[in-house]
């Protein structure tokens, strides 16, 4: 099943703008869609195409690579090999999987050059330096990055009207409870499927939660696949999977000795690197002073981590049981998880920012005469300026932090918001809004 992505119109782009002179590489975690929206595309946009899918391409496809000295003999056995007639200027070959046959990849500085097709990779873990290291990156390749579904792509997906929260959004006012609760709900659904697109298939396909968590375990269990090929020791999987226990804890930064215990900090660095690199979580570095700038100032060394899909953090919340029952989902849909679950949806938050192309920053600084300190879950830059975030799961609560921020930087904040799951409103000039009116915010 073929859902409707942003990507698309990136991909589109490309081909208009740039794509005589570049090969795109749609770079992503696994099973976030990347193949299937090549193909489309291929399908649509080109008169004929040839998918080379190295995960399963035989050995006689692999040695048209070992001499590409002459291109009319190299594309004369690809279409042979292929069965596929390629026309010059309207054909596209897609590598896919390209990490897993670095040769193709080198490739592409002699194919882009040679101007007779278009060409486009797509990969998995592709910039970790084991799939790289023996090869020279082409520097005619153009990067898009491809984001677990996003709530408009899944809104689209399963048939519900997001333009209806469009409109919510323009009118800058609250639309009562009892359509927020309806709204919220909506929302929670798709913080329980997430937005990779076989969980989104079998929620379309009417299959029940607990047949929709099996997918997603299928899912994380692919991940491990992948870390165990980086590390066997099984240390870089334990710091993916402890992703949720560090955020409940409400930790200034995630410690990553707590998930592998004691070890050098190369090392440790190393995993992290690669596991950002993976596209499977979102890196939220501290800002060590906002007011000055969120990207020259951000603290490598103190950073939060989150899982990159909304459905995946929540099987990953309770992987210890054989199968996520339907009452967890049942309780998560009418709201009736526990109270101290609230980050669930500082998750969502988080993933709602990287998927409109944003990076991830918070601020904390500490309390004077306290051993306390106060935090701001996400800023943004927006223009000359930024946005600051507080994340509430329920009510409003106490926020003093986002207060005390908005009046320690107020020459360089825009704006600040308060994220829950209440109607619209204001409270001086914080402004309050629902999870679900994110998307307009940025």
């Amino acid at each position: 099943m073929y859902f409707k992505r942003k990507v698309y119109d990136k991909l589109l782009k490309w081909k208009n703008e740039y794509a005589d002179s570049y090969a795109v590489l749609l770079e992503g975690a696994r099973r976030v869609g990347k193949s299937t929206i090549a193909e489309c595309f291929a399908k649509k946009e080109y008169k004929s195409y040839v998918m080379l899918d190295f995960s399963k391409e035989i050995e006689n496809i692999k040695k048209i690579f070992d001499d590409i000295g002459n291109l009319d003999l190299f594309f004369l056995r690809l279409q042979t090999e292929k069965g596929v007639t390629l026309y010059e200027h309207k054909s596209l070959i897609i590598f896919d999987e390209v990490q897993l046959f670095p040769k193709a990849r080198q490739t592409i500085k002699h194919l882009v050059k040679d101007g007779r097709y278009h060409y486009l990779e797509t990969g998995s873990l592709i910039s970790i330096k084991k799939n790289v290291k023996d090869i020279l990156i082409p520097s005619e390749e153009m990067k898009i990055p491809v984001y677990p579904m996003d709530y408009e792509e899944f809104c689209l997906a399963v048939g519900s009207n997001y333009e209806i929260l469009r409109s919510v959004a323009d009118s800058g006012s609250g639309i009562g409870q009892s359509t927020n609760r309806k709204l919220m709900r909506d929302l929670r659904i798709y913080m329980a499927v997430g937005g990779m697109p076989q969980a989104v298939e079998a929620y379309v396909n009417g299959k029940n939660f607990s047949q929709i968590d099996a997918v997603k375990r299928r899912i994380i269990e692919l991940y491990e696949e992948d870390f165990r090929k980086l590390d066997a020791s099984g240390r870089l999987s334990a710091i993916y999977k402890a992703i949720p226990a560090q955020l409940a804890k409400g930790a200034r930064n995630f410690r990553i000795t707590s998930a592998i215990e004691k070890r050098n900090n190369t090392k440790a660095e190393e995993f992290l690197y690669d596991l950002i690199d993976s596209k499977t979580v979102l890196a939220c570095y501290n800002t060590t002073d906002p007011g000055v700038s969120l990207d020259h100032t951000k603290d490598y060394d103190h950073y939060k981590l989150y899982v990159a899909d909304t459905g995946l953090f929540v099987t990953l919340l309770f992987m210890d049981r054989p199968e996520t029952e339907n009452v967890i989902y049942s309780k998560l849909l009418s709201d009736k998880l526990p109270a101290n679950l609230g980050y669930l949806y500082e998750n969502l938050v988080a993933q709602m920012i990287a998927a409109s192309g944003r990076k991830l920053y918070y601020h904390t600084w500490e309390k004077e005469n306290s051993t306390h300190y106060y935090e701001v879950d996400f800023l943004i830059s927006a223009g000359g300026k930024i946005n600051a975030f507080e994340v509430k799961s329920s009510g409003m609560g106490a926020h003093e932090s986002i207060t005390v921020f908005s009046e320690k930087f107020s020459k360089h904040v825009l704006r600040t918001y308060l994220l829950s799951q209440k109607d619209a409103g204001k409270e001086g000039s914080l402004i309050l809004e629902p999870f679900y009116l994110l998307p307009f915010l940025l």
